[in-house]
């Protein structure tokens, strides 16, 4: 009675470590697809590294590529704003990368601890049984080998001991994989860590790329308006430049001077004179006002047609009021720029855009986000210029505006 006990307590024991082992191996399975995956993706994770490193921009390289066209102030505004717009997109790109890589890096994490608590768990069940096998493994196996009644249960029990020892090595290769997953998957954190610092100074760079950019476009103009030799011709520019705007703009006024006949005839677009939102989320300054003023590089009194808010690039523009887009388009001189049609021969014109978010067509509300602040076109700082048209003149914008 006593011998058929020690069977049964020794049979027990092992059940319950095998069944350990089991709930240990379903908490965290991994095979050797898995690990191939994760070194594939470490792979990647460098790859993406020495991609970001080749795309960063070279500020220099874009200036002296651009030296030549400065001659002709107009070509030379309108390249550099293509690279600026180009700068623009890296910028974003890599903030999207950013938040992807710190998503990633978190889950990673998470991965490991859990890995490594598996780890603990198969570490500790093996060292239970090692210990069992070690004080009664020759002995318990003996004992269930020739307890059996007949000979074709010592046969059931001999494979069932073969199955013991193919699990016990089953267990310790799944404890091997497990250690290989944990060893790539802190490879795996350097490797994104790395990335993630990468795409941040990459950023920087970008930024600082930007500003540079920004900062040489800014001083070519002033040289070019300041110089004694080109003031004659500056004026003339400046005075074309604003023609220019105009003839755009009156030009698309009398393109829809049909359609708005039309339009009388069915729902206008009509002013009903309420008061505009501001058209900038955030300015620093009113750096040029509407009306007559003395230029500052021209030194010569001259017409400013509308409000020029200094601003940050990537600053929201909103819809002053509801409307439609009427342009959304790039010249030389206004930069990016949208105008918006409030019916009754009343117009906003937004200009300098780094980026614009709104096609012509559009139907927009007032506060509408409809570009981004920027220095595009002939201007020497991140600023929106804003402008008001009523009946075909341009108008103070305060008297739609709050102060």
């Amino acid at each position: 009675m006593k011998k058929r006990l020690a069977r049964v307590v020794a049979l027990g024991l092992t059940l319950a470590m095998f069944a350990g082992y089991a709930y240990s191996s379903q908490a965290a399975p991994i095979t050797s697809e898995s690990i191939q995956e994760k070194e594939e993706q470490i792979e990647q994770a460098e790859e993406e590294r020495d991609r970001l490193q080749a795309s960063l921009t070279n500020a220099q390289e874009i200036k002296e590529s651009l030296e030549s066209q400065k001659n002709d102030l107009n070509t030379y505004i309108t390249e550099l704003d293509r690279e600026l717009a180009t700068i623009i997109e890296n910028i974003e790109t890599l903030e999207t990368q950013i938040a992807e890589k710190e998503a990633e890096i978190e889950l990673t994490q998470a991965e490991l601890e859990t890995a490594k608590e598996t780890e603990a768990e198969q570490y500790a069940n093996m060292v239970e049984r090692i210990q069992y096998i070690y004080e009664h493994g020759e002995e318990s196996y003996i004992e269930i080998l020739f307890s059996g009644t007949s000979f074709s249960d010592m046969l059931n029990r001999v494979e069932y001991l073969e199955q013991i020892s193919a699990y016990d090595q089953k267990m310790l290769e799944q404890y091997i994989l497990n250690r290989q997953m944990i060893e790539l998957l802190e490879q795996q954190l350097l490797t994104d860590k790395a990335l993630l610092e990468e795409s941040k100074a990459g950023k920087e760079s970008e930024q600082a790329a930007l500003e540079e950019l920004i900062a040489a476009k800014e001083q070519t103009i002033l040289e070019y308006e300041n110089d004694i030799a080109n003031k004659e011709q500056a004026i003339a520019q400046y005075e074309a430049d604003i023609q220019e705007e105009t003839e755009i703009i009156e030009a698309l006024e009398a393109a829809i001077a049909e359609e708005k006949k039309k339009l009388l005839e069915q729902n206008r677009i009509y002013y009903d004179g309420g008061q505009f939102k501001f058209p900038v989320a955030y300015y620093t300054r009113l750096s040029s006002e509407y009306g007559w003023r003395m230029h500052p590089t021209l030194h010569v009194e001259k017409f400013h047609n509308g409000i020029d808010l200094a601003s940050p690039t990537g600053t929201d523009i909103y819809a002053a009021y509801d409307g439609k887009v009427v342009a959304a388009a790039y010249s030389s001189s206004m930069g990016n720029y949208v105008m918006i049609d409030h019916g009754d021969e009343l117009y906003t014109i937004y200009m300098h855009a780094s980026k614009l978010y709104v096609s012509a067509g559009d139907i927009v509300v007032k506060g509408e986000t409809i570009a981004a602040v920027g220095s595009t076109g002939r201007s020497t700082g991140p600023h929106l210029h804003f402008g008001v048209r009523l009946n075909g003149q341009y108008v103070s914008p305060w008297n739609y505006l709050s102060q």
